[in-house]
């Protein structure tokens, strides 16, 4: 057993231990609002938007992107969990700003072990790689601004997506901790009421 695998199960443990009222909180959130956002380590959604247990369905992925599996976890969310309001939160410093499509599949062709980067990508891994990667849309960002506007405009046009649910688009500054409305995206994800 790792090192990190018992540092995981002994916080559990400790966390089961306390859980008290919590295996009581209903399945539907008791705030009725969904967050998309990214997978970043420093991104702590319940922090910055005040959440407990229970409060909020946040889902995460590499970006924060409205892929077509976000846009489903979206719909579910509404359509059998009850949420009312969205939010689609993007940050500063993005790791998918680093790469594009082409420098991924390009990366993953050559092997699938983990690639450096030093001011540029570089594989240092032995193959075999797979050319899968090259039919691939990683979703990656080369304007965090326009993003945030593609992916609440994404989400308001779904043929599943009613036009009832405002969708807010923000970016989250790693460096202060605070959120910074995308007006544009918020207008487009204005609710249709």
């Amino acid at each position: 057993m790792s090192d990190l695998l018992k540092e995981v199960l002994a916080a559990n443990e400790s966390y089961a231990n306390e859980f008290g009222e919590k295996g009581r909180l209903a399945l539907p959130p008791q705030r009725r609002f969904a967050i998309l956002t990214c997978m970043d380590a420093r991104l702590d959604p319940a922090k910055f938007a005040g959440l407990s247990e229970g409060d909020a369905h946040v889902i995460r992925n590499a970006g924060g992107r409205a892929s077509d599996d976000a846009i489903r976890s979206l719909v579910i969310s509404y359509k059998l969990l009850g949420t009312k309001e969205w939010f689609v939160i993007h940050h500063t410093d993005c790791g998918m700003e680093l790469f594009t499509n082409e420098i991924m599949g390009d990366l993953l062709a050559n092997s699938l072990e983990t690639a450096q980067f030093d001011g540029q990508w570089k594989d240092v891994g032995k193959g075999p790689g797979s050319v899968e990667g090259k039919y691939v849309n990683f979703l990656t960002i080369s304007n965090l601004e326009q993003s945030v506007i593609d992916d609440v405009e994404r989400i308001r046009n779904h043929s599943l997506v009613p036009g009832n649910i405002p969708i807010y688009g923000y970016i989250y500054d790693v460096k202060s901790g605070r959120l910074i409305e995308v007006t544009k995206a918020t207008e487009i994800g204005k609710a249709n009421v």
